[in-house]
């Protein structure tokens, strides 16, 4: 054996890296689509799984990164940022958001994605034995860096009954003396819930009474639909002096690859992630950034996405209370969050939602994600490529057309 094995991390599994063999929900999707294909090959996969637009950026922003691009000032590194991005980010959240109160200077800062901000707050923060409070089924990146720290992670259950809303109310008090960052994803995924500013009041409460930083994963904000506002926890008296909110391009502006977003709210934080960032990265592409924020100044594209997410959830919905299934639309995201039958009669048993979505890709050719961490439901995601509304239907007809005879028991 190389001696390479025993030098890896504890973090990754230590001299155990590459010996597990245990499979990730995704690698399993993955490899029963691979099956599925092979046995039905004639057959299109619906693919419903996916996170990510179907949609370019428009030609205008493309146009902006082509023009940056050949900028010969633009060439080097851009460490913390440029001044245009940062300005046009705190124009968007008060065009947008009516946060009016942000200093794009000492309270804004440009990151690589979402992503990587999450994965710095962290490293800002954490110390061996601190605690972050994280809501599941949620993104894990924040919880993986956590715990890469030598921290802990205490898990708030994002459930039904509470509209997949976190009980703050209920933390031990042992684990709140511990804890120094609470973590919340709205309008959410998976579970495509949203906030309201009661919940935010109570949030920021919560945190000055136990000196805790919110952190406000925001990636979805701007993705609302039928009379829901689009709101951010920044416009919350009081939320600037307690956190911070996360904002990503990647959905909103069909920006995906693109890497961009950005950390918003309280200096010190901001400045605390900024010195992690000079530490990790020399900063996003300069052409890139004129582009983001090109793209943060129309609004307008954010808004006829959402219309076509919203026409899409319609459908989708119809067709699966068709089918049987008891699911109400949300009010944001791409994300549909359908909670799964117990068998199909006389048919076969699902014990989890890893059961049944399996069932979907390898018998009926139609992908989706299940999530088992508090019930047992499976993600829909309406980002499916589709060329117009008339295939958008197609699409999902043709989800109703291989489930019409299956009877499910619910």
């Amino acid at each position: 054996m190389s001696y390479i094995q025993e030098l890896f991390a504890d973090r990754i599994g230590g001299n155990n890296f590459g010996k597990d063999t245990t499979l990730y929900k995704f690698e399993k999707i993955k490899r029963a689509k691979k099956l599925a294909k092979e046995k039905y090959p004639d057959l299109e996969i619906i693919d419903m799984g996916v996170g990510e637009p179907d949609s370019m950026a428009e030609d205008f922003i493309i146009e902006e990164l082509n023009k940056q691009a050949k900028n010969w000032e633009n060439r080097g590194y851009a460490d913390n940022g440029i001044d245009v991005f940062q300005k046009a980010a705190a124009t968007y959240l008060k065009n947008v958001f009516n946060v009016n109160n942000i200093d794009p200077y000492n309270e804004i800062n440009h990151s690589i994605g979402a992503k990587p901000a999450l994965a710095m707050i962290a490293q800002a923060f954490i110390n061996p034995g601190d605690i972050t409070l994280t809501t599941i089924p949620g993104y894990p990146i924040i919880s993986t860096m956590t715990k890469w720290l030598g921290g802990e992670v205490f898990n708030l259950p994002l459930k039904e009954e509470n509209n997949f809303l976190p009980d703050l109310d209920n933390i031990p008090k042992n684990i709140l003396k511990q804890a120094k960052l609470l973590y919340i994803n709205y309008p959410n995924n998976p579970t495509g819930a949203v906030a309201n500013e009661e919940f935010y009041k109570k949030v920021i409460k919560f945190a000055r009474e136990n000196n805790i930083v919110v952190v406000q994963d925001a990636a979805y904000a701007g993705l609302t639909f039928d009379q829901e506002k689009p709101l951010s926890f920044l416009s919350i008296e009081g939320a600037k002096d307690v956190g911070i909110e996360i904002h990503s391009l990647s959905k909103s502006f069909n920006m995906t690859g693109w890497r961009l977003g950005f950390v918003a709210g309280n200096s010190l934080i901001v400045k605390a992630f900024a010195s992690v960032k000079d530490n990790n990265d020399s900063g996003q592409f300069k052409a890139i950034q004129y582009a983001g924020a090109c793209a943060l100044n129309h609004y307008e594209i954010t808004e006829k996405t959402s219309n076509k997410y919203s026409r899409r959830h319609d459908i989708l919905v119809e067709t699966l209370k068709k089918l049987g299934f008891n699911v109400k639309k949300p009010k944001a995201t791409f994300y549909l969050y359908v909670k799964i039958p117990k068998r199909i009669k006389n048919g076969e048993i699902f014990n989890t939602a890893e059961d049944f979505s399996q069932y979907l890709i390898k018998e009926k050719l139609i992908s989706t994600v299940p999530w088992d961490d508090e019930g047992n439901f499976i993600r829909f995601s309406v980002t499916f490529v589709a060329k117009d509304e008339d295939d958008e239907k197609r699409v999902i007809e043709e989800i109703y057309s291989r489930l019409k005879d299956v009877e499910f028991e619910f």
